[in-house]
């Protein structure tokens, strides 16, 4: 298949490529209505291979540079409100030696689950501080990316010990001493808003 020369290219396609490259390379469905794409503009530029579909509803231009990490630049587009947790967050920090096969994301209380076919997803509502606080804001590939700070993950680890495991628990608080810094006062703050605080001293005693 010949594919036309960017100053031959048909307007919708040569417009629908521009808001693409303006954005980074990636854009949602949504947006791309919002810029003016047709719809059927944005499956025939899917299908002659111009863009690549992530997600149901997220596309990329295919000639932007590969990704790093697919799957969380995919839940940072498509789950913006969603926080990276637990044993997603410990192996953002390096505090696991879990590969996690799904992406553990905590959303607030009341909010809907949110719907995306690739990659898996394990989501967790959390409410008031205990879903508020502790937020990083990160980049990967360029794009924004909310996580939880290593204290306030360890004191969610923790929370949810009967869930992800003890051992996958305490091998993130030995892994967190190793590679420091330590900040016991910000783990007790983050403990006591998850109420673990008398869960995590003990071993806070034994490990720090």
């Amino acid at each position: 298949m010949t594919v036309a020369s960017p100053q031959n290219e048909p307007r919708p396609i040569s417009v629908a490529l521009d808001a693409f490259r303006a954005t980074g390379g990636m854009l949602r469905t949504r947006d791309a209505l919002k810029a003016g794409i047709h719809p059927r503009t944005l499956y025939e530029l899917r299908d002659s291979g111009r863009i690549e579909q992530l997600s149901r509803g997220l596309f990329r231009l295919a000639e932007a540079p590969s990704l790093g990490n697919p799957d969380l630049v995919t839940v940072a587009l498509k789950i913006p409100d969603g926080v990276v947790c637990l044993v997603s967050a410990l192996a953002w920090h390096e505090l696991t030696t879990q590969i996690p096969h799904e992406i553990y994301v905590a959303i607030p209380r009341g909010a809907e689950a949110p719907r995306i076919d690739h990659p898996p997803v394990r989501h967790f509502w959390f409410s008031g501080a205990a879903f508020s606080e502790g937020i990083e804001t990160q980049h990967v590939d360029g794009v924004p990316l909310r996580v939880y700070c290593r204290e306030k993950t360890i004191a969610d680890c923790f929370k949810h010990r009967n869930r992800i495991g003890l051992d996958t628990v305490l091998e993130a608080l030995k892994a967190y001493r190793q590679r420091g810094p330590v900040n016991t006062e910000s783990l007790l703050h983050y403990a006591e808003i998850c109420r673990v605080k008398r869960v995590i001293q003990p071993y806070l005693e034994a490990v720090l």
